[in-house]
């Protein structure tokens, strides 16, 4: 099959780039996304003046430049995000699943919070739950608060490190949170300090079973609007390695349109007043 995609790029020679892509990464695009990976990996082949499909793809394979492959990873990711996203999720975590596993670590005498921000893109994310622990915990003081924060473009981990924001980021953010947690100039909102340097951010491949295993004893995970990325396959292997990364009682927070039902059976289905979730 010949099936042009576009003018330099057939169907045959978008496949294998597809594949190796995925296998690399677990991100999976189907036929139907072959006209947005089409445009992208035509750019990486003129910036790496490989010339043709063909050339590219065996640089990829043979790894003549280690960095391609995470170069072309980062052009094909999307950081579609903003502060306070899906709130009543958000407003889940806060108001129910944070005070049942911080009442029970309290009657243990444990003041240690682990959370992981899996696919944070550029720290939208990460920081809005770190406001949320401060708005949230009465005795934040208290508690040794470890928040990691992943993504596998490290280009969007570097503008997450800065915590600079344009105005549509922070669109969701109300005015009183706004003036506690942020400062303006040069328009940009910048994340206070003391924020910023509480977020741990690192570069993370999810199908990289050895390195998530560093990511011991999370009481709660955030993985929302990755696995849509991946297929069956990898979703199952991701979704595997985050349940054993978990400490009983932890939770795992999803996207709206990802569910772990069809994918696994040992999370316990968690209907929360505002949202659902899953806890091991």
């Amino acid at each position: 099959m010949s099936l042009e995609i576009a003018q330099d790029l057939t169907f045959d020679e978008l496949v294998p780039i597809r594949d190796l892509v995925a296998e690399a990464s677990g991100l999976f695009f189907d036929e139907k996304k072959f006209y947005f990976i089409e445009k992208r990996i035509a750019k990486r082949i003129k910036a790496t003046n490989t010339q043709s499909p063909r050339n590219y793809f065996r640089l990829l394979k043979l790894g003549g430049n280690s960095n391609e492959m995470n170069e072309l990873i980062s052009s094909l990711t999307t950081n579609e995000t903003y502060f306070f996203r899906y709130l009543p999720q958000l407003e889940s975590f806060a108001e129910e699943a944070l005070p049942m596993v911080c009442n029970a670590k309290r009657a243990k005498n444990d003041y240690t919070l682990n959370i992981w921000s899996a696919g944070c893109s550029s720290g939208e994310e990460p920081y809005t739950i770190y406001i949320l622990l401060k708005e949230y915990l009465k005795d934040f003081s208290k508690w040794s608060i470890n928040l990691f924060a992943t993504d596998i473009d490290h280009r969007i981990l570097e503008k997450a490190k800065r915590g600079l924001y344009e105005k549509r980021a922070v669109k969701d953010v109300s005015p009183k949170i706004l003036d506690k947690y942020f400062s303006y100039n040069e328009s940009r909102f910048h994340i206070n300090e003391d924020i910023k340097n509480s977020v741990h951010f690192d570069y993370l491949n999810l199908m990289n079973r050895k390195a998530i295993r560093s990511f011991s004893d999370m009481d709660f995970v955030f993985c929302r609007n990755v696995l849509i990325y991946f297929d069956d396959k990898a979703r199952k292997q991701v979704i595997n390695s985050i349940y054993d990364c978990l400490t009983p009682g932890g939770f795992i927070f999803l996207g709206h349109s990802e569910s772990v039902g069809k994918i696994s059976a040992t999370f316990k289905l968690v209907k929360l007043k505002k949202s659902l979730s899953y806890q091991k």
